[in-house]
């Protein structure tokens, strides 16, 4: 599932096989842009701003959100696609290799000076090199009495944190996700995702527990009827509702969380 930590390395992926280079084609596959022609322009990079991926070339940016299912991949001349070809939404290639992204929930080419209209209302974000702990707390304590599960998941609030990152974090903390704001440790459950998303960076697969083995890398999230690895209690699983458009639910041990 793409949160932050996913975002963050598929745009140094991406970044690692585009920027610098001039694309010799580009195909976006939605009815907006479609008669978008890149041929020629030199991709300066590629940077992620919570769950979204900018990819700056010449004088646009292209703006892309994964949601639940997309996905950005790179092959090489002639390497066959992972996915089936209707699955693409854009194709951009260079003489070297392609960048292919399947099934994004967002995909829109903007001008370069308006990209801080499609991302500038994102919170502090999470991997980002400007990251403030102390605007993300601010913006958190604003609303509180807004379940603690439901503030983490607004990007406006702090940007990164997608429904595994937000089960996870409850947990750790031992707060019920319905918990409101106002009685959470804010500075401390801040701290805690800071550090969660940073440790997860690097990793092929997201680790929340210290333990990569399979089946073992999550407390709770995915884990419903499971036994707590704390205290056996199975864990429960509840709905949240839709936030940002997604449905969200959520998983806790009701013995260590309150």
């Amino acid at each position: 599932m793409p949160e932050g930590d996913t975002v963050h390395q598929t745009a140094r992926r991406l970044h690692a096989a585009l920027a610098g280079r001039t694309l010799v084609a580009s195909d976006f596959r939605v009815p907006a842009y479609a008669t978008v022609d890149l041929a020629g322009e030199r991709v300066d990079e590629v940077v992620s701003r919570g769950k979204h991926l900018l990819i700056r070339v010449g004088e646009v940016t292209i703006h892309s959100h994964l949601k639940m299912e997309g996905s950005w991949e790179v092959y090489s001349p002639g390497q066959r696609w992972r996915h089936p070809a209707f699955q693409a939404r854009a194709v951009l290639r260079t003489e070297e290799t392609s960048a292919v992204g399947f099934q994004l929930g967002l995909l829109e080419v903007l001008p370069r000076d308006r990209e801080e209209e499609a991302v500038g209302y994102l919170g502090p974000d999470l991997l980002g090199e400007h990251w403030d702990a102390d605007e993300a707390v601010r913006r958190l304590a604003a609303h509180p009495d807004a379940p603690v599960a439901v503030a983490l998941l607004d990007q406006r609030n702090l940007a990164g944190i997608g429904n595994v990152y937000a089960n996870e974090l409850c947990f750790l903390r031992g707060m019920l996700p319905t918990r409101p704001v106002s009685q959470a440790d804010l500075a401390a459950t801040v701290s805690l995702a800071h550090r969660l998303l940073t440790a997860n960076r690097d990793r092929v697969v997201r680790v929340t527990t210290g333990d990569t083995r399979r089946g073992r890398s999550t407390w709770v999230y995915g884990r419903r009827g499971e036994p707590c690895r704390r205290c056996g209690t199975p864990i429960h699983r509840s709905e949240l509702g839709r936030v940002e458009g997604e449905e969200r639910v959520t998983y806790y041990c009701p013995n260590c969380q309150t």
